[in-house]
């Protein structure tokens, strides 16, 4: 095993793929895109919900694809790191488009915002899965692979606080509809994006030369539903993104119909975005004591429990706090309590992938990381993505009505004031806490003890 000591310069510059992928894009997606297609783009719950799902079959299929494809890839540049270099341009601009809202029809929205959360997918996935399979050919040294996961979701975290914190004010400065505010601010952000992916191509290194079988075949696929350590973290993986994807889908719902807008506290406007900043910011900080919380209980998998069980005590909690602004300071504390929690636990799930995937190279004789690496790329797209149309099903069975009529016009009806906020809260809170709870007992199973 490699002691090599890797340079500060390449862990931040590792970070900056999170950073445009985790802290900006996906973040904006996460957070964002439920209320935005709804409420501003003007397609109908039903719409929206549909959308997500019909992205997520796509993600079943092109996510190992790309997998495979990228550990068979071969450049000047090395395995994964090509990904990110040419497909950096692509992201942003898609990621940009995809903020505008067009002056159409009903069903010219329709096929637009079809066409172009497809494509936001396709040019995801072309970019996060080397991204995510790098850290299994940066270095054999499992401390070192710890603190590259550690500052990869520091850097998410930070990014995410910095893009949604500025969310509000941004608006502000560019004024107009919030459509033409959206469509800005897609553009900035999808630069900015589109420069931090290729500066993280351009700034890591691959040490390692992964095994590869060099003809395609299937059996590394049939390999991966062999191994059980894949199986489960993947299953942990897919929880803990539904456990964030409702927070994110629904809290822009909360702060609108459960709190009556946005809340102002000496000059600081608490919106949505702000309101998940707090979480944000605390994330980061935990995200970076993750490695020595891990050394310290002794395991992964026990700092995963800990850090899981944490997430379901304070998100059955925050149920029992009043529906009232009044009292927005409390529902921040329990956000930041939760926040550390979830700090904790996800430098451990990419971590815990790069095990999986040196079990499977182990086992079977040659490297399926890139493989490997695409399934917990799934499991988020797969999780936050199922969460947020959930969560516009469930809205939209609880009495949210939303469409645009034969002028282009968004229009927001609710028939049951009192079910819908309801139904938020219970998304925010107790939804994520069952999902907490499957967790912990998906890690009592999990084979690896490292």
């Amino acid at each position: 095993m490699s002691t090599e000591k890797i340079a500060l310069r390449e862990k931040i510059g590792y970070a900056l793929g999170d950073a445009a992928a985790g802290g900006i894009t996906w973040k904006v997606m996460s957070i964002a895109f439920p209320l935005f297609f709804t409420n501003v783009f003007g397609l109908t719950v039903a719409d929206t919900a549909t959308l997500m799902l019909i992205a997520r079959m796509f993600d079943v299929v092109t996510d190992p694809l790309m997998g495979s494809l990228a550990d068979r890839t071969r450049s000047r540049w090395g395995t994964y790191r090509p990904w990110l270099i040419l497909g950096a341009v692509p992201l942003g601009l898609i990621f940009a488009l995809l903020l505008h809202t067009p002056d159409f029809g009903p069903v010219g929205k329709r096929i637009y915002a079809y066409v172009l959360y497809l494509l936001m997918m396709a040019a995801y996935t072309a970019v996060n899965v080397p991204y995510g399979s790098l850290l299994g050919v940066m270095t054999d040294d499992d401390n070192e692979k710890n603190k590259f996961s550690s500052f990869r979701m520091v850097g998410a975290y930070a990014m995410g606080f910095i893009t949604l914190l500025s969310f509000p004010y941004l608006q502000k400065m560019v004024g107009g509809s919030e459509a033409h505010q959206y469509s800005v601010l897609g553009a900035c952000l999808g630069g900015l994006a589109a420069i931090m992916t290729l500066a993280c191509g351009l700034l890591t290194k691959e040490r390692l030369q992964p095994k590869r079988a060099e003809k395609f075949s299937f059996k590394p696929f049939a390999d991966l539903v062999k191994n059980k350590p894949w199986i489960y973290l993947t299953l942990i993986g897919v929880c803990t993104n539904f456990f964030n994807g409702f927070r994110y889908a629904v809290a822009g719902y909360m702060i609108t119909y459960c709190l009556g807008g946005d809340v102002t506290v000496s000059g600081l406007i608490i919106n949505y975005t702000v309101f998940m900043t707090f979480g944000e910011v605390t994330c980061m900080i935990f995200g970076g004591l993750s490695p020595k919380f891990t050394q310290m209980v002794g395991s992964k998998s026990r700092a995963f429990a800990i850090a899981a069980i944490i997430c379901a005590v304070t998100s059955v909690l925050f149920f029992f706090i009043p529906m009232n602004h009044a009292y927005i300071w409390l529902m921040v504390g329990i956000v930041i309590l939760t926040s550390i929690g979830v700090g904790l636990y996800s430098p451990l799930l990419w971590s815990m992938y790069a095990d999986v995937a040196d079990y499977a190279t182990e086992k079977n004789g040659t490297s399926s990381t890139g493989l490997i690496f695409s399934s917990g790329t799934m499991a988020q797209k797969f999780g936050t993505a199922i969460s947020g149309s959930l969560v516009a099903l469930l809205l939209g069975l609880a009495g949210f009505i939303s469409g645009t009529n034969d002028a282009g016009e968004t229009v927001i009806t609710i028939t049951d004031e009192e079910s819908v906020r309801t139904m938020v809260w219970l998304l925010f809170s107790l939804f994520p806490a069952i999902m907490a709870g499957l967790i912990v007992l998906l890690l009592r199973l999990y084979p690896i003890k490292k």
